[in-house]
């Protein structure tokens, strides 16, 4: 199997985009130093959109976790059937470009489902985004029932990233793709099995942040 190269720090899905960009970098600045300076804010742009900062995986089973950095945009009910099969709590996170894109699973389980869905490329606020956008569906089972985590790309971010595959077991926290470069991160589980600890407007990090209480 071909092994992906890797920077310290960077999402191993961004370092060809890094060595395009500073071999465009150093080709420009042999005709001009002053042209070059936009190839090179474009490529340290996109090392600050991809960095991939270490962290230590929660051991705190009782709790979920955010499954991306970002604010939360909405902490709702939802009659979810396509994993959950009835009331689900929705926890909603929106990536700036300035935030961490790496997505990290929100609790241990194994992947049962995994379905991409293309679509079309709203901002992430716009309230049918999550219906009519290019979308990633992550179905896990879970000690505690099942969780869908949703992926969605947004007006920038144009590709969705998602690595494990079906019949994997994750770690919580455990590093599970991104979104190129931003978007939203949907986490669900049923109603009845946890308690928000979060409300909109509050800054989340991935595998850091508890958003829910198992119960």
């Amino acid at each position: 199997m071909k092994q992906t190269r890797r920077i310290e720090g960077i999402a191993p899905e961004g370092v060809s985009l890094l060595a395009a960009g500073t071999a465009a970098t150093a080709l420009t600045a042999l005709f001009s130093r002053r042209a070059a300076l936009l190839p090179l804010a474009l490529t340290v742009g996109t090392a600050a959109f991809l960095r991939d900062p270490q962290r230590q995986l929660p051991t705190d089973d009782t709790r979920l976790w955010s499954a991306a950095d970002g604010t939360i945009m909405r902490v709702d009910e939802i009659n979810e059937q396509r994993f959950i099969g009835g009331p689900a709590l929705r926890i909603v996170t929106f990536l700036s470009l300035f935030d961490v894109h790496i997505n990290r699973a929100p609790t241990a389980g194994t992947v049962r489902y995994v379905e991409h869905l293309t679509g079309e490329f709203r901002a992430a606020w716009d309230a049918q985004c999550d219906t009519v956008n290019e979308r990633n569906y992550v179905g896990l089972t879970t000690a505690h029932g099942p969780l869908l985590l949703v992926q969605i790309a947004g007006l920038v971010a144009r590709r969705i990233v998602f690595t494990p595959h079906q019949g994997d077991n994750l770690a919580t926290g455990e590093r599970i793709g991104l979104i190129k470069f931003g978007s939203r991160t949907d986490v669900m589980v049923p109603r009845s099995s946890t308690e928000a600890l979060v409300v909109p407007g509050m800054h989340v990090k991935a595998g850091l942040t508890p958003i829910g209480a198992w119960r």
